[in-house]
């Protein structure tokens, strides 16, 4: 399984910025190649974040535990 990992930072606040993992089921079938070059399903998945601009993603392969990635 492959998942995006966003750095969002907030429009008001440039300087408050946190990572998210991105989830929506226009992910569930991502390619490796899809991740790294920006999936268009990313642009998409920013519209329902208006408050916040994208400022970075990774691609993380495997399962996510929490520590960090």
């Amino acid at each position: 399984m492959i998942k995006i990992i966003a750095v969002l930072c907030s429009l008001s606040s440039p300087a408050n910025c946190h990572e998210q993992i991105v989830t929506t089921s226009d992910f569930a079938d991502l390619s490796v190649l899809s991740c790294l070059i920006g999936a268009p399903q990313l642009a998409e998945w920013m519209k329902q974040q208006p408050a916040e601009q994208l400022l970075a993603w990774r691609c993380v392969i495997g399962k996510q535990d929490g520590r960090g990635a």
